[in-house]
């Protein structure tokens, strides 16, 4: 069989769209032999040739040197500057423009970013275009970045007390940032913590991020924040695990589970920055005022003891609310497990009172002589000694009022009656006498 014969249109419109072709094939060779070349972007030699010297400042004063050896040994050592600052790959004039575009860490760290947008430092940003919170840069420097495990990184353990310093420590920055909690870096710096890490080298110690988290650092009354009040004995227990178990089987722990917002945390009795030694003198006196921030009746009653009259005096060889209570797992007394508790108040008492017996037991250290239910006894033994105050200082200042006038009218007598008496014969006269 031989193939369909054209026609004469088809093989017309056949012709001229080959010729069509060849034009559009000539007209783009041509445009490739003479378009000029793509700028190539400037390599870190480049970069450096410039940026290298250490006295290099911009137009606005601000430093703009990089030190070649030390960005050599960052993590982004093996990078190209043009990898960040991206708007230098279509750079055509050299120096460069004064203003570059900022730098999207976000192109790489994609997560770290993300969960920094969420914090409370990004918040600060996006409310004022002045804001004195914290960027990439500032925690991880720009040039110069290691690894957080890197000694040397301003990130590493030991190193980023002093890096949050740098704000958190800066009294113009906590002006300008309405930083509410002060200068935290020093009360950091004085604790516990802050000794253990600053002084023995412990990298096992609480620093900023172990409370507060690295990149996601959100502002405390936020639920997600690791410091938020419901979320902190989590927080503490990473490291205190043995205590949050015993705190969690306690009423305050429980009280805490249920939602009630205002069941103490570990940071309502130590303190969030400022933690101290609890076997030291000062945090013990301290810590029986912060019990009675909440248990205002038994704090009162507590001091009208001999045991609360010693402590407030600044002594604690007597019982203070942990000697008798705990410190974390309390329990009410109707807990058989609680330290006092009828089968065990016996021996928690001995820890003090060796000799104690069963009778001495009766002693009520929350004694209230105001409480005519709990303490009728006391009550009424109150109520008369105040009675027979009120009468013995009331009767003798009845006496002494009434007998005041009367003195002083007895004084003037005896003065007048001496003065008109006539001398006697052998004594020398009254001029002579008073001289």
């Amino acid at each position: 069989m031989h193939p369909p014969r054209m026609g004469r249109r088809s093989r017309r419109w056949q012709a001229i769209a080959a010729a069509i072709g060849c034009l559009s094939l000539t007209a783009s060779i041509s445009a490739q032999r003479t378009a000029p070349a793509a700028a190539k972007p400037p390599d870190n030699d480049t970069c450096i040739a410039c940026h290298g010297d250490p006295q290099m400042v911009s137009a606005a004063g601000r430093k703009i040197a990089v030190d070649a050896a030390k960005f050599g040994g960052s993590i982004h050592g093996q990078m190209a500057c043009v990898d960040c600052h991206a708007d230098l790959t279509t750079a055509t004039e050299f120096p460069h423009a004064e203003k570059l575009a900022r730098v999207q860490c976000s192109g790489c760290h994609d997560s770290a970013v993300t969960a920094y947008n969420q914090s409370i430092h990004a918040a600060a940003r996006r409310q004022s275009a002045t804001s004195v919170a914290a960027t990439c840069a500032d925690c991880h420097t720009s040039h110069e970045i290691k690894a957080s495990k890197d000694a040397t990184s301003a990130t590493y353990a030991l190193n980023l007390p002093a890096t949050c310093s740098r704000c958190h420590g800066d009294p113009a920055i906590i002006q300008q940032g309405h930083i509410a909690a002060g200068n935290v870096a020093s009360l950091y710096k004085d604790s516990i913590h802050g000794r253990a890490l600053g002084k023995s080298g412990l990298l096992v110690a609480a620093n900023c991020s172990s409370c507060h988290g690295n990149h996601d650092i959100r502002q405390k009354t936020d639920p997600a924040s690791r410091v938020n009040h419901a979320n902190i004995p989590a927080t503490c227990g990473a490291c205190h695990e043995g205590i949050k178990t015993q705190y969690a089987a306690g009423v305050h722990g429980a009280a805490l589970a249920k939602g009630n917002p205002k069941a103490p945390v570990c940071a309502d009795c130590h303190t969030a920055h400022q933690i101290q030694r609890s076997d030291v003198v000062a945090w013990q006196l301290d810590v029986i005022r912060e019990c009675g921030t909440c248990h205002i009746d038994k704090i009162q009653t507590y001091r009208d003891t001999f045991h609360g009259q010693v402590t407030s005096l600044g002594f604690v060889r007597v019982a203070t609310c942990a000697a008798c209570h705990g410190s974390h797992t309390i329990l009410p007394a109707s807990d058989e497990r609680s330290s006092i508790s009828k089968a065990k108040v016996l021996s928690t008492c001995q820890q003090c009172h060796q000799n104690a017996t069963a009778g001495f037991t009766e002693y009520d250290p929350h004694a209230d002589k105001h409480n005519r239910d709990r303490n009728p006894t006391l009550f009424y033994t109150s109520k008369f000694m105040t009675w027979l105050l009120i009468g013995v200082f009331g009767f003798f200042g009845l006496h002494t009022a009434l007998w005041f006038p009367r003195g002083m009218a007895e004084r003037r007598r005896m003065e007048r009656e001496r003065a008109s008496a006539p001398p006697d014969e052998g004594a020398p006269p009254r001029e002579a006498a008073d001289q």
